[in-house]
């Protein structure tokens, strides 16, 4: 989990020392592009400051409703109960899904309740019927943050009203959209949602781009007083050498209006103004060193996952690759063991750098054997 979120300062760095291509003034206090097909980020404005999430905290209150359902805890059919706390918190004046005190609501309607309507009623009923308390529901929150290596994100409530020392920063709410968009792609239809009715009331979703951008599939707005209006934003589109994915952050722009168009402007952008390049398939061994005291002679070592990186437009071929590993490798070694790292870089400067794992394991040899490349090993 920590190492995701490292991977998310890598190319923020070395964007400006590689001269990546200039980001588009983005009217809002702080923004981030992340390019979730290659884990770098592509342009940032105060990315780390510090703000108010306002209802871009559902999404990681809907994170924990979807581990509900995987872990099978919950079902989509399952109803919960209205409580009054839940009822009084849809009062407030601020975004509710209109659900009668003490009526029963099914776990797929509060979803979209609460993810198209940004509902905070139907929020709170998801809260306790998860956490078990509205409480212990926020502490949850806050444990699945530092799993996933999050240091300044504080949650003090699922909805996201205002509150002393709920907070969290442009980076650290990308890294949880990014989890919820890898983990639990099958309830990404939620947030692409256009509109939603219950209880004979009819609201759209809040997020334009799902009415401008066929390619925008989610993910969620939020607005306050003190936040200002935000939106994270997440867009798949088609190319030659395969698909993309990038998740925009913006936060507090002036008006929907403006979040959407500042949103839509970093988007294109990043389509525009990069390359996503592919330098080895999941699984490829990239090199085979030598093993000693192996039933094999040989390691095949590469990357369990594809080896895809985002260079500015065209300078694909300026790409180096540099492999380093903790020699001598000495057997028993593990499948998935990191032994060490595929550097890529640019202009020489470090744009990714990647584990280099065991792909298959290497069983140690008989007493023979590993007596024979002991003697080798002192001679060397």
């Amino acid at each position: 989990m920590k190492r995701l979120f490292a991977l998310l300062f890598a190319f923020a760095v070395s964007a400006a020392q590689a001269q990546a291509p200039q980001a588009p003034e983005i009217a809002a206090r702080s923004f981030l592009l992340f390019d979730v097909t290659t884990n770098q980020v592509l342009a940032s404005k105060n990315p780390d400051e510090p703000v108010e999430p306002a209802s871009l905290t559902k999404l990681m209150s809907g994170y924990l409703v979807f581990q509900a359902l995987r872990d099978k805890k919950l079902t989509l059919e399952q109803t919960l109960q209205v409580s009054e706390r839940a009822w009084r918190t849809g009062m407030t004046g601020a975004s509710r899904s209109f659900l009668p005190l003490n009526s029963q609501v099914s776990v797929d309607d509060l979803l979209k309740g609460m993810i198209v309507q940004s509902g905070n009623d139907a929020t709170v009923v998801l809260a306790e019927g998860v956490g078990g308390t509205y409480e212990q529901f926020v502490e949850m929150m806050n444990r699945q943050a530092q799993a996933f290596g999050l240091e300044a994100t504080n949650f003090k409530n699922p909805e996201g009203l205002t509150a002393a020392g709920h907070t969290s920063t442009a980076r650290e709410l990308a890294l949880i959209a990014t989890r919820l968009v890898r983990d639990f792609p099958e309830y990404l239809h939620y947030y692409s949602t256009k509109e939603f009715t219950f209880n004979k009331i009819k609201q759209n979703n809040r997020n334009l781009l799902l009415y401008r951008d066929p390619s925008v599939d989610g993910l969620k707005t939020g607005y306050t007083d003190a936040a200002g209006y935000c939106l994270i934003t997440t867009a798949r589109r088609d190319f030659p050498n395969g698909q993309r994915r990038l998740i925009s952050v913006v936060l507090g722009a002036a008006s929907a209006e403006a979040r959407a168009n500042e949103s839509q402007k970093l988007l294109n952008w990043g389509f525009a103004s990069f390359d996503a390049v592919k330098l080895f398939e999941a699984n490829q061994a990239v090199v085979s060193p030598a093993v000693w005291k192996g039933a094999s002679n040989t390691a095949k070592l590469g990357s369990a996952h594809a080896v895809v990186v985002s260079v500015p437009k065209g300078e694909g071929d300026k790409l180096k690759t540099d492999i380093s590993r903790t020699d001598p490798l000495v057997a028993p070694l593990a499948k998935g063991q990191v032994v060490g790292s595929i550097k890529v870089s640019a202009a020489g400067a470090t744009v990714v750098e990647v584990p280099l794992a065991v792909l298959e394991p290497v069983e140690q040899a008989g007493l023979l054997g590993r007596a024979w490349d002991a003697l080798r090993l002192w001679i060397q």
